[in-house]
C-alpha cells in the first residue's frame, strides 16, 4: 500500500479577472495559504503556462516548475481538458465547442482538431520535462448524441464511433507513452469515455495502448448511478489520477438522470462541494490506498450551491482529513512472529514427520 499525496487544488475553476485569481503568482499564493500542497495547471490559459515554449524549452520548465515551488506548491499534472474535447467533437455541438478554440480555427473544425491535436502532444511532452507522471484531459465525443438507442442505430456504428476515435488519439498517445507520461482521460458525462464500459471500447480500439489511462472522478458516477466503489476494483490498475468532486442525485416523480433540460440547481442529479453531497469518500481513500495509488488527490471543485472560495478553504481540510497514511506493519505484529518455521508449522497442525 501507499499514501496517496495531497492534498491538492485544480485551478481551471478559480480563474476569474480580480486578484489573485488573475495570475499564476496569485492563485499559489492563494492556495499555499490555504493550506495546499499541489496544483493541477489548465493549460489552456495563457498566464499558467505557454505549452509551445514549455514543449520546446528545459529552462522554461524548470523555472516554472521553481515558480511554484516557491510557494511550496508541487504541480500534480497538466490539464488539456479543453483542448482534449476539441480532438473529437460530433456536428451537434460544433458550434458551442467552438467557443474553447483560439480565433485563428474557429469555424474550421479540421484546423480547430489539428490545433488542438497538436496542443495535447504539447502536452505531453512539457508533462515529462516538468518531471510528471500523469496528465488529465477529456477523450471528445462523436457518439455521444447517440446515447439513448432512439432512433435505432445502424448495425456497427458505435464500433465506428471508437475506431474513429482511436485512430485520432494514436499518435497522441504515441507520444505520451514516447514521454513516459500517462494519459488520464477523466471518465466523464458528454465524453465517448463515460463509464467502465465506454473505457474498455475505447482501450480495445486502440489496441490496449500502454498510455491510455483513467482520471477516476466519483461524482460522474452518481449522476449516472453507477458502482463507483466496484469501478475501482474493475479499474485500480488504469487510475493513475483522482478528483476529489462530490455531487447528490435525488430524482423526483418528475425529473430523473436526464435531468429534464434543466439547469444544475434544478436537475435530480447536480455536483455540489466535498463533504455536501452523497459520495463516499471515506470508502474510496480506503479502496485507492489498498491498491496501491500514490498519485495526489485533487479538489476539482464544482457546486451549484456554495461559493468557490468557501469549496477551496473546506477542500483542503477534507482531503487532509481523508488521506490515509498506509501502514507499513500489520496491527498484530505484538501477538507472535511471522518468520517461517516449517518444523513448528507442522507441530502447530499435529502432523508428524
Amino acid at each position: 500500500m501507499k499514501t496517496i499525496k495531497g492534498p491538492a487544488i485544480f485551478f481551471a475553476q478559480f480563474i476569474d479577472a480580480s486578484t489573485p485569481f488573475n495570475s499564476l503568482d496569485g492563485l499559489c499564493q492563494w492556495a499555499a495559504n490555504l493550506g495546499y500542497k499541489g496544483v493541477q495547471i489548465p493549460s489552456n490559459v495563457d498566464f499558467m503556462i505557454d505549452l509551445d515554449t514549455a514543449a520546446e524549452s528545459q529552462d522554461y520548465c524548470d523555472e516554472l516548475k521553481g515558480k511554484v515551488a516557491s510557494y511550496g506548491l508541487e504541480i500534480t499534472e497538466l490539464s488539456t481538458h479543453i483542448q482534449g474535447q476539441l480532438v473529437a467533437t460530433h456536428p451537434a455541438h460544433d458550434t458551442m465547442f467552438d467557443v474553447f478554440a483560439p480565433d485563428k480555427v474557429k469555424g474550421n473544425e479540421p484546423a480547430r482538431r489539428e490545433w488542438a491535436i497538436d496542443q495535447v502532444k504539447k502536452a505531453a511532452i512539457a508533462s515529462r520535462r516538468l518531471g510528471l507522471k500523469a496528465h488529465a484531459t477529456f477523450s471528445g465525443s462523436l457518439l455521444w448524441p447517440m446515447v439513448h438507442p432512439w432512433p435505432q442505430q445502424p448495425e456497427g456504428l458505435v464500433e465506428d464511433g471508437f475506431s474513429e476515435l482511436a485512430k485520432r488519439w494514436l499518435p497522441i498517445l504515441d507520444v505520451f507513452e514516447n514521454n513516459g507520461v500517462a494519459c488520464c482521460y477523466e471518465v466523464h458525462p458528454v465524453e465517448d469515455i463515460h463509464d467502465g464500459v465506454t473505457f474498455e471500447r475505447f482501450l480495445a480500439a486502440t489496441g490496449d495502448h500502454k498510455a491510455v489511462s483513467i482520471l477516476y472522478d466519483p461524482s460522474h458516477f452518481v449522476l449516472q448511478q453507477l458502482d463507483y466503489l466496484t469501478y475501482i476494483d474493475h479499474y485500480h490498475e488504469f487510475i493513475k489520477a483522482f478528483h476529489v468532486k462530490d455531487s447528490e442525485f435525488n430524482p423526483t416523480g418528475k425529473k430523473g438522470t436526464f435531468g429534464g433540460y434543466g439547469d444544475w440547481r434544478d436537475r435530480a442529479g447536480r455536483y455540489r462541494s466535498p463533504g455536501d453531497g452523497q459520495v463516499d469518500f471515506k470508502s474510496i481513500f480506503t479502496k485507492l490506498t489498498e491498491y496501491g495509488f500514490d498519485g495526489w488527490a485533487v479538489l476539482e471543485w464544482e457546486c451549484c450551491v456554495k461559493s468557490p472560495e468557501q469549496g477551496a478553504r473546506e477542500g483542503v481540510l477534507f482531503i487532509q482529513n481523508h488521506i490515509i497514511e498506509a501502514t507499513q506493519k500489520a496491527f498484530d505484529d505484538f501477538a507472535g512472529s511471522k518468520e517461517f518455521d516449517h518444523a513448528l508449522n507442522r507441530q502447530i497442525l499435529g502432523l508428524k514427520d
